[in-house]
C-alpha cells in the first residue's frame, strides 16, 4: 500500500507585500473615482454654462480658448469662471476639512460647525461690519478667516484635558461656542439695520460676485491645509481604533489631533473667509466618499477633493436655475439639501 504524505503549503509571508494585498481593492475603486471625476468635470462645465443667460457649451469652450468674444464670451471668463474656480477650491477644503474633523473627533456627525468655525467667523464679520463700516466681500476674509481661527483655538482648549485633546469635550465646546456666537452675532445685527443688510448676504453663503482676488489671499493657508490633511491620513486610521491602540500603534494621539485640528482651521477658516458659513459640505462630503470607498482615509481624504467641490457645485447650479432669473444663495441650496442628510445620519446613528 502507497504511502501518501500530505502537505500544507505554510502561508505566504514575505512574497506579498501590504501594498500587493490592496491592489486588488484599489483597482474595484478605480471606476468609482474615474465616475467621481466625470461628474466634477461635467459640473464645472455646467457651472460655467447655466445661470440666469445660458450660454452653449461650444460658446463657453470657445471663450475660455479665447477665440470667441462678446456678451456670452465676457459672462463666461469673467463671471462664471472665477466663480467656478472659487467654487472648487471652497469645495474640496469643506469636503477635506469635514473628513479630518470626523476622524479627530471619532464622531460621523461632526463637520467644521462642531469646532465653533463657521459662528466664530459669522461674528468677527458681523462684529467689522458694524465697527468699521465694512461694505465689500473682499474686505471681510482676514476678518472671517481670524474670527474662525480664534473660535477653532478656544474649542481646542476648552477640550484640553490634561494636555491631550479629548474628542467628546470638542465637540461639545464647539457646540456651545457655536451658540454663544449666534447669539452675538444676532444681537449686533439687530442693534444696526445697516449691519443686518451688509452681513445677511454673506452670512447666508454665497459663490456670486466672489472674485479671484478673494481667494488669492487665503489660498497658502488652504493648501497648508491640504498638505496637513493628506499627511496625516494614516494616523487617522488608528484614531478610529482608539486612543489606546493608536498609542499601542506608535501613533502620537495628542500630536495627530493637534494637526487635525490646524488643518481643519486653515481649510475651513480659509472657506468661510471667501464664501460665507456653508452648512453641510463637510458633513456630506466624508459619508459620500466613505459610502463607495469604505473608511480608510488615505482614499476618504483624498476622496473628499472630488466629493466636497461636486456638491458644492451642484448646490450653486440649482441655486441659479431653480428660480430664474432670480438665484438662491448656495448656502441655502445646501441647507435645504442637507437638512434630510443629517436627519438621516443621526436615524443611521440611533441605531
Amino acid at each position: 500500500m502507497s504511502r501518501r504524505v500530505l502537505t500544507t503549503k505554510p502561508p505566504a509571508t514575505g512574497d506579498r507585500s501590504a501594498s500587493a494585498r490592496a491592489l486588488p481593492a484599489l483597482l474595484r475603486r478605480l471606476p468609482w473615482a474615474a465616475a467621481g471625476l466625470a461628474a466634477l468635470a461635467l459640473c464645472a462645465a455646467l457651472s460655467l454654462a447655466w445661470g440666469t443667460r445660458s450660454v452653449p457649451l461650444s460658446t463657453v469652450l470657445d471663450a475660455l480658448t479665447g477665440t470667441a468674444h462678446g456678451r456670452d464670451a465676457l459672462v463666461v471668463t469673467g463671471l462664471r469662471l472665477p466663480r467656478t474656480l472659487v467654487g472648487l477650491a471652497v469645495g474640496a477644503a469643506l469636503g477635506v476639512a469635514g473628513a479630518v474633523v470626523q476622524g479627530i473627533t471619532r464622531n460621523p456627525l461632526a463637520s467644521p460647525t462642531t469646532l465653533g468655525i463657521n459662528a466664530g467667523a459669522g461674528f468677527a464679520v458681523v462684529t467689522a461690519i458694524y465697527a468699521l463700516h465694512l461694505t465689500r466681500p473682499g474686505q471681510y476674509v482676514w476678518f472671517a478667516f481670524a474670527g474662525a481661527a480664534a473660535a477653532a483655538l478656544f474649542a481646542q482648549a476648552l477640550a484640553r484635558r490634561a494636555g491631550d485633546l479629548d474628542p467628546v469635550r470638542l465637540a461639545l465646546g464647539g457646540t456651545v461656542l457655536q451658540l454663544v456666537l449666534l447669539s452675538w452675532t444676532s444681537t449686533v445685527m439687530l442693534a444696526s439695520r445697516r449691519t443686518l443688510d451688509e452681513a445677511r448676504f454673506w452670512l447666508a453663503g454665497s459663490l456670486a460676485e466672489r472674485p479671484l482676488s478673494v481667494l488669492l489671499p487665503v489660498l497658502p493657508t488652504l493648501v497648508i491645509g491640504l498638505v496637513v490633511a493628506l499627511a496625516i491620513a494614516p494616523a487617522l486610521n488608528a484614531l478610529a481604533l482608539g486612543d489606546d491602540c493608536a498609542q499601542a500603534l506608535g501613533v502620537p494621539v495628542a500630536k495627530i489631533r493637534l494637526a487635525g485640528g490646524l488643518a481643519v482651521v486653515l481649510l475651513a477658516g480659509s472657506a468661510v473667509a471667501v464664501v460665507g458659513p456653508i452648512a453641510f459640505i463637510g458633513l456630506a462630503a466624508p459619508h459620500l466618499v466613505r459610502q463607495l470607498f469604505g473608511s480608510d482615509h488615505r482614499m476618504l481624504v483624498p476622496g473628499c477633493l472630488v466629493a466636497g467641490p461636486l456638491l458644492l457645485l451642484t448646490a450653486d447650479i440649482l441655486g441659479r436655475v431653480v428660480i430664474r432669473p432670480s438665484e438662491l444663495q448656495v448656502g441655502i441650496v445646501s441647507a435645504f439639501l442637507g437638512a434630510p442628510l443629517l436627519a438621516l445620519l443621526a436615524r443611521k446613528a440611533a441605531r
